[in-house]
């Protein structure tokens, strides 16, 4: 079988990375597309995963509206000669319409309800829609609902062991507290009109008596908070989070990491309520907290600081929620290798999905 996955947010490079080796050991073909967005090519070389580039869209609302037709072409020219069986995209506009195009099927998984815009532009060509089953919306009979979220792909115990040499290399050592602070730059076409955290320097000043800060940004920071930016690989990201005291931030795919890692997590972010996955970890495992207003999210930040039990309390959550959720991983591969009988499966017997 001859895959196409597309690339189009650092997130897809983790969410998509153990698929691609685990189907290129099986014996099939990965052509993997990609356009430069943060640090996703970063991440790709990182893991030595060969990519054909296909640009940017850039930061404003004018070039992503020029930039749209051109990498449509660009991905077009790129996979006409691999001569795909199948697509696989996350929330993917483009691979969408080159599959059409091609009449080959395209699978997209979405975890992200407000993207509406986005939904719309690539649900008439796609074959399917899969989604966690925690999702909120329904996109009609396209749709398969799984047992799980995207960042199980990655995050499983069966994807991932937390490394402790990587603090290490950051003069941490073994019990040292510390917090990791996101924040981003709201220019996804979802986040437009979104906010989050106002008084970052505030945030840092009033966490910082417990525990060393770490910053990770998509954009510029204040010059006094520059010292904070973590200088790391940005693959060993997972292994800080595992070992953090505390994440906060505007960052959702972070903060839904932390929580899967068993490291207690807040979202601060005007989006919240819009999420069915933040909804679950919340209400279902209590493994995340999501706060629109930044004072009240520092507020809950101090009460889990201040207790020392609280990373123990997060890692007994975190146990019930890995023995309701899936390997995300080996349901990508099932899907797609068995697809399109897989999809009919899963439509006739949506429990099968909790057995993979």
């Amino acid at each position: 079988m001859k895959i196409v996955v597309d690339i189009n947010h650092p997130a897809h490079v983790h969410y998509s990375k153990n698929f691609i080796r685990r189907m290129t050991e099986r014996g099939h073909q990965v052509l993997i597309t990609a356009t430069e967005k943060d640090i996703a090519y970063a991440l790709l070389d990182r893991y030595n995963l060969k990519y054909s580039k296909l640009g940017s869209y850039g930061s404003t609302l004018i070039n992503k509206v020029i930039s749209f037709p051109l990498i449509n072409v660009q991905m077009y020219l790129a996979v006409r000669k691999f001569q795909p069986d199948i697509f696989l995209g996350f929330g993917s506009i483009r691979a969408a319409h080159v599959a059409y195009f091609l009449r080959k099927p395209c699978i997209n998984f979405e975890d992200t309800e407000h993207s509406t815009g986005q939904i719309r532009l690539y649900l008439p060509f796609v074959s399917a829609v899969c989604t966690p089953s925690c999702y909120r919306e329904d996109l009609g009979p396209k749709q398969i609902r799984y047992n799980g979220y995207h960042e199980l792909a990655y995050l499983h115990p069966n994807r991932f062991t937390p490394n402790p040499a990587v603090p290490e290399e950051i003069c941490l050592t073994t019990g040292d507290p510390f917090i990791i602070i996101r924040f981003v730059s709201w220019q996804a076409s979802h986040d437009v009109g979104q906010h989050g955290i106002s008084d970052k320097i505030g945030l840092v000043k009033a966490l910082e008596p417990y525990g060393r800060i770490l910053i990770t940004s998509e954009g510029p920071l204040p010059q006094e908070l520059e010292r904070y930016r973590i200088r790391i690989s940005p693959d060993k990201i997972h292994d800080l989070l595992f070992y953090a005291s505390l994440y906060i931030g505007e960052g959702a795919t972070m903060a839904t990491e932390a929580a899967l890692l068993g490291t207690p997590s807040i979202l601060v972010s005007s989006l919240v309520g819009t999420m069915g996955n933040f909804i679950e970890l919340e209400e279902t495992y209590g493994l995340t907290y999501s706060y629109s207003d930044p004072e009240i999210a520092l507020n809950k930040a101090l009460d889990i600081l201040r207790n020392p039990e609280s990373k123990m309390i997060w890692a007994e959550k975190l146990k019930q929620l890995l023995k309701d959720k899936i390997d995300v991983t080996a349901f990508m591969v099932w899907f797609i290798e068995n697809y399109p009988q897989s999809f009919i499966s899963l439509k006739e017997h949506p429990e099968t999905s909790k057995n993979i």
